[in-house]
């Protein structure tokens, strides 16, 4: 009997230990380099981080349903969004936990129950089909997403030495903002002049050739033939006005003489007796 019950505990040890361990790797966990696992097939991906509430109460019900996965011809996968930063970059992650769904490259945000009869139904039904697919533009695996994802990298790494220059060397917040300050502003100028010699490459400046003496003789000569020209056409001008104002003088010096030759020729009216 005692022989039996022991037999029985060893048995539970065993199989409590089978059991976690084949849920563990039930369940993927996915980074940076292997991401591109969910290309390929259907999967049901989490993104989590440790120290979310939410996701800590939905770890033992994801853990379960990944169990579920082979039967339902579907991978389960989870993403920790701290230490691959730019995976919640590259999906746009701004809640946690969030769930994706992913087939054959299209991807769909699950928003529907945290259980596993709403896991369940949602892949058997197919209700994955009525949800509106992300966009090209925001899809994880085009171009423009990968440059955020490098952004997010990119400050990550900046908390991680800003954490490493405040609490390993000693230093205050002030002085390590002021470093990044500092670097951000001789970065931008080397960038600046490494753009700018770029552009004199490409676009090389246009050399403007001096004018010889010659030419400057020429124009010389040039500029005092037209200054002759402009006294001629003033002299002219003045000749031809002044011309003008004499032919006006005559003219009206001939109009006074015929009015009065026309005046004295007119018959004197005479006054009548009755008026004397």
């Amino acid at each position: 009997m005692a022989c039996s019950i022991v037999n029985f505990c060893i048995f539970l040890i065993f199989f409590n230990i089978f059991y976690f361990t084949n849920s563990q790797k039930t369940v993927i966990e996915l980074d940076e380099d292997n991401w591109n696992e969910i290309l390929n097939g259907e999967w049901l991906v989490e993104f989590y981080a440790p120290w979310c509430p939410a996701c800590k109460a939905l770890e033992q019900k994801w853990r379960e349903f990944a169990q579920l996965g082979p039967g339902l011809g579907i991978k389960i996968g989870a993403i920790d969004v701290t230490t691959s930063p730019g995976l919640s970059g590259r999906f746009m992650v701004t809640a946690l936990p969030t769930i994706f769904h992913v087939i054959n490259g299209q991807f769909r945000q699950y928003k529907g129950s945290r259980d596993i009869n709403a896991f369940t139904s949602f892949i058997e039904d197919k209700k994955w089909e009525v949800v509106e697919p992300v966009s090209s533009w925001k899809s994880p695996n085009s171009i423009q997403m990968g440059i955020v994802s490098s952004f997010f990298k990119l400050s990550q790494l900046l908390r991680q030495i800003h954490n490493k220059l405040t609490e390993e060397y000693g230093l205050p917040s002030v002085g390590s903002y002021l470093i990044f300050a500092i670097a951000t502003i001789i970065l931008g100028a080397l960038l600046g002049l490494i753009l700018v010699c770029a552009i004199d490459l490409i676009f090389p400046p246009k050399h403007t050739t001096t004018p010889t003496k010659w030419n400057k003789k020429d124009d010389k000569d040039s500029d005092n033939e037209l200054n002759d020209e402009d006294i001629k056409d003033d002299l002219v001008d003045d000749a031809s006005q002044s011309g003008d104002g004499d032919a006006q003088n005559s003219g009206t010096d001939s109009e006074n003489q015929i009015s009065a030759e026309k005046n004295s020729t007119k018959p004197k009216k005479r006054r009548n007796r009755k008026d004397m």
